[in-house]
């Protein structure tokens, strides 16, 4: 039982591999295996692991969406000024910064908790959004010529999400951060009376949380050639559910790289097969929901009989 709970992710996604390969002919076809990887899973994984950042300290972040959506404004709307590139990708980098320092200042200074923090975060950025764009309705279509960033950054998608895959999962194994981040989310009153600089660790992760989802919007928008209002709302549910499924990897039922990155590989697989065999939209959500609720129910009571 201990077994199944902790590697209850790994036994789900064999059982939905098998099952999706034989409900649709498709499903194994080298197309559709790298449309999951590429059009779901790069970028999702991207928000996660910011998402696992957060959750290590203890907290939550639930502006992380809007983190995705100002970089990939401030990314538009530098092309659409025609900016350089490196301006372009520069300003999407710097306004996801800025949504995370914001949440540093709110939480680290403050003192407000991380739910209500980054919650008045997501409505100020929601706000912002769609007082830019006349009521977030407008689709920003980049017009004129295709832009070659576009076409390098849609190449190099993979190597950006290997990059913040192996720097998230240094920073917890192998850096002095890393620990301190894993101690508050442990007991963050022993961490703060220990001496450890707790406010300006969770400032740090806030930041980088929100750095990684700028990345992954830089991806959407150079994916899709346009930006869409609030579209990175449509990622923070998935990666609070990968983040959370991730957990029931780890014994001590922490936040891990090498679980949520399960996580995001079952939800996107999830996905990717149920719109295969024909299930709407709506009926895909409960599906998520169900398959999450499943696996915590199963790791969570294991340990109770522990």
């Amino acid at each position: 039982m201990n077994r199944l709970s902790r590697y209850g992710v790994v036994a789900a996604l064999v059982v939905l591999f098998v099952a999706f390969s034989l409900a649709s002919p498709t499903f194994l076809t080298f197309a559709n295996l790298k449309s999951v990887v590429v059009n779901h899973f790069a970028i999702l994984s991207l928000v996660s692991l910011g998402m696992t950042l957060v959750v290590a300290t203890g907290g939550i972040d639930l502006s992380i969406g809007a983190s995705v959506d100002m970089a990939s404004l401030a990314y538009i709307e530098v092309l659409t000024q025609n900016g350089s590139p490196a301006l372009a990708v520069a300003a999407g980098l710097v306004g996801a910064a800025v949504v995370g320092a914001f949440n540093g200042v709110l939480i680290a200074g403050l003192r407000v908790p991380p739910f209500l923090a980054t919650l008045g975060t997501l409505f100020i950025a929601q706000s912002v959004q769609q007082l830019f764009t006349d009521g977030g309705t407008p689709i920003y279509l980049i017009a004129g010529p295709p832009r070659p960033i576009f076409s390098l950054v849609e190449m190099a998608r993979l190597w950006l999400v290997g990059g913040g895959i192996l720097a998230t999962f240094l920073l917890f194994g192998a850096s002095v951060f890393g620990r301190r981040v894993l101690a508050l989310g442990v007991g963050p009153a022993v961490a703060r009376y220990s001496g450890l600089p707790a406010r300006r660790d969770v400032a740090a992760v806030m930041v980088n949380a929100a750095l990684l989802a700028g990345v992954a919007g830089i991806i959407l928008s150079s994916s899709v050639r346009s930006y869409a209002p609030l579209s990175g709302n449509a990622y923070l549910l998935d990666a609070i559910g990968a983040t959370f499924l991730g957990t029931t990897f780890s014994a001590h039922g922490r936040a891990n790289v090498a679980g949520t990155l399960l996580g995001v590989l079952l939800l996107s697989i999830v996905k990717n097969g149920l719109l295969l065999v024909g299930v709407s939209f709506y009926w895909q959500q409960v599906g998520d929901g169900a398959l999450i609720f499943l696996v915590l129910a199963l790791s969570f009571s294991s340990r109770r009989s522990q």
